[in-house]
């Protein structure tokens, strides 16, 4: 029995008020992930989402309990329907196709409330007291400490300088080694801890009545709430001016109630640890797993790095680099 048929043939045993209702399945092309989606329509109206996970990473086994916490906070996200923890199988509400990148190209005026609907969601999941999410915390995967903002600093050099741009040798252990990057990493690991999502970015984030959903919560764990803000503010996959930018961090603070005086200090920072984070899963991706097109998104990505890095102190040498490989100095 080919996979398409079996799916059909479990989603009918979940749901047997579907009687002889011709039921149709689709493929959904979604990211990187090892998660497999699908688009299960009855009718014209009537549609749910099918979510096959792989049972070999503790991150897809969360997804429902994560969609239940969110629920109990009033945070918008897919409703759960069935969960078959046994075939590794989700069945969820399906909030349409339109995320927020699919309006990329549309002017600021008509992107503008949807970027301050998704910040006004996820600040929802900043304010929510460490006191009342201890069970979703106690299951997380790796904090954000000052270990996993220098992995994820490796994994740009490695996959990234190394792998696509063929940085080796002195020159890319030089980089490696500058002391301002593990002071980063300390000073940030330094900060008090919030939920955070990990991966909002605008895929992550789908529309529905011009209101925000969140989707791909999974890797949720305690962090800076300046690291959503830059997924979503720096995210290669969507081009932002600085302007747009300033006026998505304004939306923010107001939204979630906050007057820290290290803000964009910290939102300087986190953008530089999540497009190294982003750049390294490119060339992962890309290159170890076979999916080229994420290769396309790393001159924006780069780009964006170069910008940030022109306001971090002690990073010269990594700016200039990163500066002559946006330039295409690499080729030669």
């Amino acid at each position: 029995m080919i996979l398409s048929d079996s799916l059909l043939q479990q989603t009918r045993i979940r749901f047997p008020d579907l009687g002889q209702t011709e039921v149709k399945i689709s493929a959904i092309e979604k990211g990187g992930s090892d998660r497999k989606f699908y688009r299960v329509q009855f009718s014209e109206e009537q549609t749910l989402v099918l979510v096959k996970y792989s049972k070999e990473h503790s991150e897809n086994q969360r997804y429902v309990e994560i969609a239940e916490f969110l629920a109990v906070h009033e945070i918008h996200a897919p409703k759960i329907y069935y969960h078959d923890p046994t075939e590794g199988l989700i069945w969820l509400e399906d909030l349409g196709q339109r995320d927020l990148w699919s309006y990329r190209s549309a002017s600021w005026g008509i992107r503008r409330p949807l970027y301050e609907s998704a910040l006004a969601e996820v600040a929802k999941l900043h304010r929510i007291p460490a006191q009342e999410s201890v069970e979703i915390r106690r299951d997380a995967p790796a904090q954000f400490d000052a270990e996993l903002y220098r992995w994820e600093q490796h994994y740009f050099f490695e996959q990234c300088l190394g792998r696509h741009f063929g940085v080796a040798g002195e020159n890319l252990r030089k980089l490696m080694q500058l002391p301002a990057l593990e002071e980063i990493g300390e000073r940030l690991a330094g900060f008090p801890r919030v939920l955070v999502h990990r991966d909002f970015q605008s895929q992550n984030v789908i529309l529905r009545d011009a209101q925000a959903y969140m989707i791909d919560f999974q890797g949720m764990r305690p962090g800076l709430a300046e690291y959503d803000l830059a997924s979503l503010l720096y995210d290669p996959y969507v081009c932002l001016t600085s302007k747009e930018r300033a006026e998505l961090a304004s939306f923010y603070r107001s939204a979630a109630g906050t007057k820290d005086p290290a803000f964009f200090e910290k939102l300087r920072l986190c953008a530089m640890q999540r497009l190294m984070q982003a750049l390294g899963a490119y060339g992962y991706l890309g290159w170890v797993r076979g999916n080229k097109t994420f290769l396309e998104h790393i001159p924006a990505a780069l780009g964006s790095l170069g910008e940030v890095l022109t306001e971090v102190g002690g990073l010269e040498p990594l700016r200039n680099e990163v500066e002559r490989l946006a330039a295409g100095g690499w080729k030669t």
